[in-house]
Order: C-alpha cells, then structure tokens, then sequence
C-alpha cells in the first residue's frame, strides 16, 4: 500500500488530492497520513473516495518558542511511532511526501523501515524539512530543477480542460486565495475605475475576512463586479478571465500557466526563504509573467500590459507550453515503476 503525507496549507493539499485521485484511478490502495491541525481534516477528513486517512497530533516547528519547538519535536516523535505502527498494520512500501510539517511523522518514520520516501517540492526554495528528508529519500521531483526526473507540475486535469489562448483582456481576475490578501484588494480597488473605462470586467477573489469591505467598496464605486469570498471552482472563475493578478504560491501559479491565463505576481512578502518571489521569478526569467512587491505596487504600469494584445497572446502561448497536461501520470508512474 502506498501512504501519501503532507498539507497544513490549501497548496500542499491540492498536490496530495492530486495524487491520490491518480493512484486511486490506477486501482492502487491509499492511505493519507496528514495533521488534526491545519487544512487537512477539512480537505479529505469527509472523503469517501479515500478510505484510509489518519489525522496525528502534530504541529510546525518553525516560528515557535524555545517550548513549542519542544513541544513540537515530541509531537513528531509520537507520530513517527504511530506512523510505524500504521505502515506494519497496512505493509506500507512508499510513502509520498507533499511537504508541510503535516509530512514530518511519515516522512522520518520511513528512516525506521523498509517502505521508501518520495518527496514533491513545490516551491522554487526547498521548504526546511524537504532539505532534511530529501538527504534519504529515494526521488525528490520539483518543476524548478532541471535535474528532477518529472519537471511537470501535478496540476489537475480540469486547469487543462478550461486552457485557452488569451488574445484580448476583456476581463481580469484579481486572487489572493480563499484567506484573501488586503494588498491585492486594495490595489485591485485603485485601479478598478481605469479598468473600467477599459470596458474591462472585474472578478474578485476577496478572501472570507475581508469580502464584506471589498463588496461595499465596489458598490461606492458604482462598479459591478464578480466578487466571492471562497469558491471550490476556482477553475471555472480563471477560465472567464484573460489576465490574473495573484500570489505566487505554487500551485495556483502552476494553474494558470495549465490554463494558459498571464499574470501579474504579488509575492506574498513573509513567505518562508521568500520562495513565493522565487516562484513568480522563474516564470519571468523565462518571460512569461510579471512580477512586483507588494510595497511597490504603485509605481507598477499594469495598463500597458493588458492593452498590450499581441503581447498577451504571447504570454498565452507560452504559457501552456511550459507545462505538460500529463505531468500528474509521469510522477505517478516514475514512483510506482520504481522497485
């Protein structure tokens, strides 16, 4: 039996959901190891379609006092050992780590048995417990290293259903993710007025905490827009626009280049080793997105961008070449062939 690990974010979870459907349509049997803290009870806690799910007691290390990082190490420890114990009752052979302190039991536990580790980094800059455990893990795969076995990032199908060419921006999305991201707001806010006298349309992702104030805002402005808080179709909300303005946490920056949707990147500016930064650099380095700081948002000429058609179409062809719709099978069959 295979064990898939990892999540405490939305990012981590949508690679685990990911490959875990792939394995199921394979026929294989799947256990998700994840953290009672954090999303992952939320996300598969309800799934019938997973049968086997275990939720441990653990909690990040990082940003912790001197006794939280204790509390936090005798945490893992305990669940190493009832990793263990879940990886004899089942006869475990590989274990799939997506990252996030939620893959830390699992992850250490395969140093104690026969099962093998594989390690998907999502980021750009390697999170600190994937430089860890990828010192003994079987394969480490990332969409940034050329060396990686499988470059291709596990997007879902449904992106690469919704892919088209971009040759005009009639409509923007604005996403700062389901929490929202006031800066994203407020800039989106500022410059809702120009856009309109663009004849453009506005779809917002404002976040759950901040959706009443953006909604009203709208309203004084006399500016109909799209605007929610959450929604589980994000992909159907991309597909209506034609240029994104978005954070650079990796999955959602890998689904937009499925989609084929260029983007303005706002890096969310306390991300760990910045890698959200280093997420959108890469994509402009290959000249394919742009990328701001957050503090620097009001010097940034987004208008010449978006009335710029030919360019866009550019960007949109490329966009759909620098990833593969198939990246999820390569992954999971480089794992499974690997004895």
């Amino acid at each position: 039996m295979i064990v898939v690990t990892g999540g405490g974010t939305g990012g981590h979870l949508k690679v685990a959901k990911a490959i875990i459907d792939e394995l199921h349509s394979r026929g294989e049997a799947v256990i998700f190891i994840g953290s009672s803290n954090g999303a992952d009870k939320a996300w598969f806690e309800h799934d019938t379609t997973l049968r086997f799910k275990f939720f441990l007691k653990t909690q990040g290390v990082v940003n912790q006092g001197f006794m939280g990082k204790l509390k936090s190490l005798w945490m893992i420890i305990k669940g190493i050992n009832r990793s263990l114990d879940i990886f004899d009752q089942y006869n475990v052979t590989k274990v799939i780590s997506v990252g996030g302190y939620s893959a830390a039991a699992a992850s250490f536990a395969t140093l104690f048995c026969r099962a093998k580790l594989y390690i998907h980094e999502q980021n750009s800059v390697m999170g600190r417990l994937n430089k860890i455990t990828s010192k003994f893990a079987a394969r480490v795969y990332s969409s940034y290293d050329p060396n990686s076995r499988v470059k291709d990032y596990p997007v879902s199908q449904e992106f690469f259903d919704e892919a088209r060419i971009r040759t005009k921006v009639k409509t923007i999305i604005f996403l700062g993710g389901s929490q929202g991201a006031v800066a994203i707001n407020d800039y989106a806010l500022k410059i809702a007025p120009k856009l309109k006298q663009f004849g453009m349309n506005i779809i917002h992702q404002a976040g759950k905490s901040d959706y009443e104030r953006v909604k009203k805002e709208y309203e004084k402005l006399g500016i109909e827009a799209d605007i929610f808080d959450f929604t589980p179709n994000i992909v159907k909300k991309m597909a209506k626009a034609d240029f994104a303005v978005s954070r650079s946490g990796a999955s959602t920056l890998w689904e937009l280049c499925a989609t084929g949707l260029p983007a303005l990147f706002i890096p969310y500016p306390y991300a760990a080793a910045d890698h959200q930064y280093y997420n959108a650099k890469f994509l402009q380095d290959k000249k394919l997105g742009y990328v701001c700081r957050q503090k620097d948002l009001d010097k940034f000429d987004i208008f010449s961008i978006v009335n710029d058609d030919n360019h866009i179409n550019e960007l949109s062809k490329g966009l759909v070449k620098v990833i593969r719709i198939n990246g999820l099978e390569f992954l999971v069959t480089d794992i499974l062939e690997d004895s």
